[in-house]
């Protein structure tokens, strides 16, 4: 019934929790989170990230290279495309800008971002988006690199409903996190109500932004139900309704996730 639609489910400290990856995903189904998807950060981790996640077929994968691992991972365009080329891969990512941690190294970020766009074009694949702090390099490289046919996703998005809206006409999805959730979100919850609900996705970004009322836990996807709750409250309609239209749209654009 729900999807939780950004996880990295290889981060979560298992042991902090006393469980294991096959509880984890259990506590999820049992709140009808029924599919997740895992994303890569950089293509060392995709390795054993795939090794984790290979059993359970409600799990799918990304590939990419985060912009905060562009130092140690330049683009590499050929190991992106090895990757990519894995049966269960359904987006590209997470791939992006983020100017709030790093200004040091713009250019890498640029050109790792720029590959990425342009060879999930070529794939026809989706790109996941990490951006912050980068509004507009974000939307100029999107516009120049990207395909809009197969377009992304905005995901946790943080930033204004301005640049929300010009992502839109890129024909892309926002994604939106368990910060909706948060006391001091209230300009993200107006950028949540005036997304349309066909063009959103919610997400966990486990182990990270845990909801209220699980703040300051480590995150995982049984959490997606709070974020869903959330969006429906703001929107004025049912807990199912975003259950469904959310899923709808994950498997709109994630189309090899079927």
């Amino acid at each position: 019934m729900f999807i939780d639609s950004h996880c990295h489910l290889d981060r979560i400290n298992l042991e902090k929790i006393k469980s294991t990856l096959p509880e984890l995903l259990s506590a999820a189904q049992e709140r009808q989170v029924d599919k997740m998807l895992c994303v890569s950060i950089d293509l060392d981790q995709f390795e054993e990230m795939e090794l984790a996640t290979q059993a359970f077929d409600q799990v799918y994968i990304s590939a990419g290279v985060h912009p905060l691992h562009v130092d140690e991972q330049p683009f590499d365009e050929q190991r992106l495309r090895k990757a990519a080329s894995h049966q269960r891969v359904v987006a590209i990512g997470e791939s992006g800008l983020d100017y709030y941690y790093s200004k040091d190294h713009l250019d890498a970020q640029h050109t790792s971002f720029a590959g990425h766009l342009r060879v999930a074009g070529e794939l026809g694949l989706p790109v996941i988006v990490h951006t912050r702090d980068a509004r507009q390099d974000t939307l100029d490289l999107i516009d120049t690199h990207g395909n809009s046919n197969t377009a992304g996703v905005l995901h946790c998005f943080t930033e204004s409903l301005d640049m929300a809206m010009s992502a839109l006409d890129l024909n892309y999805m926002i994604s939106f996190s368990g910060i909706i959730t948060f006391k001091n979100a209230e300009e993200l919850r107006q950028v949540v109500k005036a997304v349309p609900l066909d063009r959103l996705l919610i997400e966990t970004d486990s182990p990270y932004l845990a909801p209220v009322p699980y703040r300051g836990k480590q995150n995982q996807p049984a959490y997606v139900v709070e974020v869903a709750q959330c969006v429906a409250d703001l929107k004025g309609v049912s807990l199912e309704t975003v259950a469904r239209t959310s899923s709808e749209n994950f498997h709109r654009l994630f189309t090899k996730a079927q």
